[in-house]
């Protein structure tokens, strides 16, 4: 093991468990994570993936994904609800954060959202999981989208935080009005050189601000950005978000295997899943529209569509109770 990979660890298992929260516990889900959070690996084809896991290990499973530029402790609140209710709560890290890392030394480093979304299954098949439910955000939710779609016998249920994230990387989109293209400027600076050696040298500060503008209403406080920032120094996270904002938008080729499958997501296929869509509030991307027929025409098995208030992009973080109550309710 690596000497990197084993300092992770250390500082995982010692501070890893302290939930990220801007604002007072009480407008969270109240019991958050207590106890060091110890940090579990696993062989999947592809990867060693790095995960945490409470709960009964006989319960039913239920695989918490997290998006970018977060990682696993945007769930700390919503995993004690769920394991109180007798679920096995898996929180993984996605490729490119953490202690997750590639088998193969010598492996392209790709992260289009197909691969993403095969890691979901890799991670359950090596667990030996046949059925799960799943809850993400960001990549997490693009990936939970995609398992949905195309393993629609193995997803229970789904909350997407976000709702359809399906993305069209096969023909190149138009410009958006300014104000969207303004929100997205990380995206157009990743596809640049000078984006690349931005995030190597400034990784820390552009993340902090994302943080802080995708969730105007949240206030993180540096304590709570440095729980989360070991898993932003893992040595493949720079060549994976720039290949991943550079494949969607057509700037770089995948991975041979997915290109059969890009092209069936492009059409948008809908998500044939019981499902609940939750919308932060205060997202630094814009207030959701009140208008739900978007997400009933994308999700046909659409439970509950819920606009949450006092949640920003990751809303786990913000609103764990909403988060652990749509699993609770699609499971009951």
């Amino acid at each position: 093991m690596s000497q990197s990979r084993r300092d992770f660890l250390k500082r995982a298992g010692v501070v890893g468990a302290v939930a990220m929260a801007g604002r007072p516990a009480a407008e969270g889900a109240g019991r958050r994570l207590q106890a060091p959070s110890v940090v579990r690996m696993i062989q999947t084809p592809v990867l060693e993936i790095g995960y945490e896991e409470h709960g009964p290990s006989g319960g039913f499973p239920v695989i918490l994904l997290h998006g970018f530029p977060y990682d696993v402790r945007s769930f700390d609140g919503a995993v004690a609800p769920l394991a109180d209710a007798g679920h096995r709560v898996l929180v993984p890290y996605l490729r490119g954060y953490g202690p997750t890392r590639f088998r193969d030394p010598d492996a392209p480093r790709m992260a289009e959202q197909a691969a993403i979304a095969q890691d979901v299954v890799d991670f359950a098949d090596a667990l030996g999981l046949d059925q799960v439910a799943l809850a993400g955000f960001d990549w997490g939710n693009r990936a939970a989208c995609i398992t949905a779609i195309l393993h629609p016998e193995r997803v229970r249920a789904q909350v997407a935080c976000g709702g359809y994230s399906v993305q069209d990387t096969v023909t190149p989109g138009r410009p958006a009005p300014a104000v969207a293209e303004a929100r997205l400027w990380y995206q157009w600076y990743f596809n640049t050189d000078r984006g690349r050696v931005g995030l190597e040298t400034n990784r820390h500060d552009i993340i902090r601000y994302l943080w802080d503008t995708w969730s105007p209403g949240f206030q993180y406080t540096d304590a709570q950005y440095d729980r989360s920032a070991p898993s932003f120094d893992n040595p493949d996270f720079v060549d994976l978000v720039i290949h991943s904002y550079r494949h969607r938008h057509v700037n770089a080729p995948g991975e041979a295997r997915f290109l059969d499958v890009e092209r069936g997501l492009a059409v948008g296929p809908p998500i044939q899943v019981p499902a609940i869509v939750l919308r932060g509030a205060e997202s630094g991307f814009g207030r959701p529209s009140d208008d739900p027929t978007g997400d009933q025409r994308r999700f046909p098995r659409l439970v509950a569509r819920r606009i949450v208030e006092g949640a920003g992009h990751d809303l786990p973080a913000h609103r764990p109770d909403a988060v652990a109550a749509a699993l609770l309710e699609l499971l009951a």
